[in-house]
């Protein structure tokens, strides 16, 4: 249901009604603001050089202002209007990549407002693979900066129910095409550095990365989520805590330990945490081995062998967890760091307030 000042219209995921693409594109001419479905998370898209209209993205996410927007394009034809000089090379892997869910971070055209790049000379640009989105922008016929459609530091939405919950009132239009396919954010690669550095994972791993660009790419701990970022942050999800829900969550991390290993410390951690009220978020071969644990729920992300399935749902397990009466901390599973699993990881490792790592015993204090 809509909040008082923000306007609803369902569309076709695949085929949006033009009326609709429409009615978002004369909001944005006018300044205002559109929440909008990408393949990735529900994006809260804004007129790029709309200086007033940019610090209102700021201001309704309640987002620093030094942490950079993503600039939306609708194909490579639109990458002048925003980056100087881009590298052949780049352009050829995003003749293949785009659309899809790849930000490249490039060099800031003199053109485009600094305050959308958080006053740094670089912008991070994407094209994405959205129908809903694409018609967005190609109606609208100029870049689009959209962060997440959520409050800062929040669970991205991958639902317009999901925007509502965190900026309904706040917002002039939210165009809602149901659920997004991946569930993550996007890819983001520093593509002025040799060799490329991952920024943030998302749906496109570094294997395919290395393909895409024939040489390895850099996947430094912060893109890991196992340190913060130092300095001004290139890109977005870097600097700050993020996708955290309003519970702590622990993230158990598998350390060395074996399989049964970890499911009995995992198991030993629940149990702890069960007098307390805990929501195991976990896959479904966990959660089929620990969901019997008296005052232990169960938030089941999928199968461990289907980690887009686990990405997908990751944020609605997330704030599932702040819905859910009976448990007062969450307690989250690792997943293998491969593919768009180093996307899940990194995720679950800032949303955390605490991570256990594996051992013959847990802590003698958990929370």
């Amino acid at each position: 249901m809509a909040m008082a000042g923000t306007r609803v219209l369902r569309v076709d995921p695949l085929n949006p009604d033009v009326r609709a693409i429409e009615e978002a594109t004369e909001v944005l001419r006018a300044g205002g603001l559109v929440a909008f479905p990408t393949e990735t998370v529900y994006g809260l898209g804004a007129d790029a050089f709309n200086v007033r209209a940019v610090l209102r993205v700021f201001e309704v996410k309640e987002r620093p202002p030094d942490n950079p927007l993503i600039v939306h394009v609708s194909g490579i034809h639109m990458l002048e209007e925003v980056s100087a000089d881009v590298p052949e090379e780049v352009l050829r892997v995003l003749e293949v990549a785009w659309p899809g869910p790849l930000t490249v971070v490039l060099r800031r055209s003199s053109r485009l407002p600094s305050v959308v790049s958080g006053g740094l000379d670089t912008v991070a640009v994407r094209a994405p693979a959205h129908p809903v989105a694409l018609k967005l922008i190609e109606s609208f016929g100029r870049p689009v900066a959209a962060p997440s459609a959520n409050l800062s530091g929040r669970p991205s939405p991958t639902t317009a129910k999901h925007v509502l919950e965190d900026l309904g009132g706040r917002v002039d239009l939210v165009l809602d095409a149901g659920e997004t396919f991946f569930g993550v954010e996007s890819t983001v690669v520093d593509v002025l550095r040799d060799p490329p550095r991952v920024l943030r994972p998302g749906p496109i791993g570094p294997e395919e990365l290395e393909r895409l660009f024939g040489k390895p790419v850099e996947v430094p701990d912060y893109a890991r989520g196992l340190e913060l970022y130092t300095g001004a942050p290139p890109s977005p999800g870097l600097k700050y805590r993020h996708y955290a829900p309003e519970k702590s969550l622990l993230l158990v991390e598998r350390g060395s330990c074996s399989d049964r290993d970890y499911l009995e410390y995992l198991k030993g951690v629940a149990t702890r945490l069960a007098t307390l009220g805990v929501a195991l978020i976990a896959s479904s071969e966990t959660a089929g081995e620990l969901g019997t644990i008296p005052g232990v729920e169960v938030i089941v992300l999928g199968s461990r062998a289907n980690l887009y399935e686990v990405a997908k749902n990751l944020y609605t397990a997330l704030r599932g967890l702040d819905r859910l009466t009976e448990a007062s901390v969450g307690l989250a599973e690792a997943f293998e760091e491969r593919g768009i699993g180093l996307a899940v990881m990194n995720r679950l490792r800032k949303a955390s307030s605490r991570r256990l790592v594996c051992s013959s015993a847990p802590p003698s204090t958990l929370i």
